[in-house]
């Protein structure tokens, strides 16, 4: 299947128009802020090809180290020869131009290797966890992406069968086989464009099985190598790698890192030994929050996005460095608005559009709302991803073409709630659907209800987040085993889908519409908590 989403999407159109009958609606001074503050700067971006901006900075500097893991370091020239020799290694195998090839890994230097082999051969990456991701999961991440091959450790290589038409390479392995001093510099038979896919991401669905965002290369070189999403990041500078490799945000880790010449520093089982001879940090607030500032003086740079970040936190970090308070979903590539905060900030946002992006704060009928007033994001620009694989009705749902900027162009639906201050910067109020943040994760609470579901005996079941970190579920009939309730999410669903507790009821209570009413059951879940009655077992 090689498929590019992009493929029937007409060429983006001449400097957008932003007028007409859609912002007839404000009167004309709003239609001038409606402009002025949804509209990033327009600015020229370096490379559309993420690999062409690494390999820059290896013929700039082979010497210079990429990367560190466990005390082993890879330097940016042998980084390059590595990723040419598997790039070359893939299409030998089958791998072709506008295919995709999941990466089955974990932390380490193998990890970057494939990420830049699959890149050089023209293809996109898949990322998976090799330990976390449950087998439900991964078989569903094959299937719906399609991939061409396999690319893992060793120590993982029996997770996926080798089949002629999708072949598993490992490439720890690989990489232990002597490297000719000179290889040649891999080039695919089709040289890709900024508009082909570079990596696919697959996210929690309300049907329980997670979605495939595609998102293309000129998508991530918008955000890494313009400001402020490169953030500063320059040879000699240390980038922290903490983040777990499905999750979006690490592309910004890793490919930001080596993009710019910086050494990443991949982290073990310690997190903050990581982050203490780190110049940048990109996290969760949850994860910066189990850092101390005292103990990382080397911290000249914090980015954090990905859930809701306490003011508390920011203002910790943002005393002792440059602090950035991003936004964004995976479909509009990691982060669209950034906010650069200081503790003299009058408020905690989530900033201004980023480089040639845009906002738009709309109602229901996807019209502009007043400034100030309180209306759902939509998002548009260049990061604006090339939609969801196989998935045609969610497409129709989420993207839209965008009458701001006019023909060609597609704005995406992000499903959060927010408003203009009066200083043109964003504020975040919550989401419109069931879709919440759990530890930075997105999580369909119907998901994990329908997971739930399978156990045996279970007739219903509903979930709730009590706070950025836990979820409690409850299921029907009172005799359902709550150990086998969570067993049964754990099967289907990434580890952070797994509720700390969950309680058996005769009946889940009901609004006067006849619907499970979560507000009672949150109620529920925070008095049992609190009288410590969680059972997790």
């Amino acid at each position: 299947m090689r498929v590019n989403p992009t493929a029937e999407r007409p060429a983006p159109a001449a400097p957008p128009p932003w007028s007409g009958p859609v912002l007839d609606a404000l009167p004309p001074p709003e239609r001038a802020l409606f402009r002025r503050y949804g509209q990033g700067p327009r600015v020229p971006v370096p490379h559309s090809l993420v690999h062409r901006a690494f390999e820059e900075q290896a013929a700039a500097r082979p010497h210079a180290v990429a990367a560190e893991h466990l005390g082993r370091s890879i330097g940016y020239g042998e980084l390059d020869r590595q990723a040419d020799r598997l790039a070359a290694r893939l299409a030998a195998s089958g791998v072709r131009p506008g295919d995709r090839v999941a990466v089955l890994t974990r932390r380490g230097l193998p990890m970057l290797v494939s990420l830049l082999g699959v890149l050089k051969a023209g293809a996109a990456y898949v990322p998976q966890d090799a330990a976390l991701t449950p087998p439900a999961q991964l078989a569903h991440v094959l299937e719906a992406s399609g991939a061409t091959a396999v690319l893992t450790l060793a120590a993982y290589a029996d997770r996926v069968a080798d089949r002629p038409d999708r072949p598993v390479l490992c490439v720890d392995r690989l990489m232990a086989e002597p490297l000719p001093d000179r290889p040649a510099r891999f080039r695919p038979v089709r040289g890709p464009q900024g508009s082909d896919l570079c990596y696919v991401l697959f996210t929690s669905g309300t049907t329980g099985r997670p979605n495939g965002v595609a998102v293309t290369h000129a998508n991530v070189c918008n955000l890494l190598l313009t400001a402020p999403g490169n953030l500063g990041i320059g040879p000699g500078q240390r980038v922290a790698q903490l983040l777990n490799i499905a999750f979006d945000m690490a592309a910004w880790e890793i490919l930001g890192a080596l993009c710019h010449g910086a050494t990443l520093v991949i982290r073990g089982r310690d997190l903050a030994e990581a982050a203490r001879t780190a110049d940048v940090v990109i996290a969760t607030p949850s994860v910066l929050a189990g850092l101390d500032p005292d103990h990382c003086p080397r911290i000249r740079t914090v980015a954090v996005a990905g859930e809701p970040c306490p003011r508390p936190l920011a203002d910790r970090w943002a005393s002792v460095c440059a602090f950035h308070n991003g936004c964004g979903p995976t479909e509009t590539t990691i982060v669209n608005t950034v906010q650069r905060y200081g503790t003299g900030s009058a408020r905690l946002t989530i900033g201004r559009p980023t480089p040639n992006n845009t906002v738009y704060v709309l109602d229901a009928r996807q019209r502009p709302v007043r400034i100030g007033a309180t209306g759902e994001l939509w998002a548009g620009g260049a990061g604006v991803t090339a939609g969801y694989l196989a998935a045609p009705r969610l497409n129709a749902e989420r993207y839209r073409p965008d009458p701001f900027l006019g023909p060609g162009h597609m704005m995406f639906r992000t499903r959060d709630l927010g408003r203009w201050t009066p200083e043109g910067e964003l504020e975040h109020l919550g989401r419109t659907d069931d879709q919440v943040k759990v530890r930075g994760f997105r999580v369909e609470l119907d998901a994990v209800s329908a997971a739930l579901e399978t156990t045996p005996g279970c007739v219903r079941a509903a979930t709730v987040r009590v706070d950025d970190r836990t979820l409690v579920s409850f299921v029907t009939p009172e005799d359902v085993a709550p150990g086998a309730a969570r067993r049964s999410v754990a099967e289907a669903l990434p580890y952070y889908c797994v509720p700390e507790a969950v309680h058996a009821l005769a009946e889940l209570p009901q609004t006067g519409r006849g619907k499970i009413d979560k507000a009672a059951l949150l109620e529920l879940a925070v008095r049992r908590r609190t009288a410590g009655l969680d059972v997790a077992s």
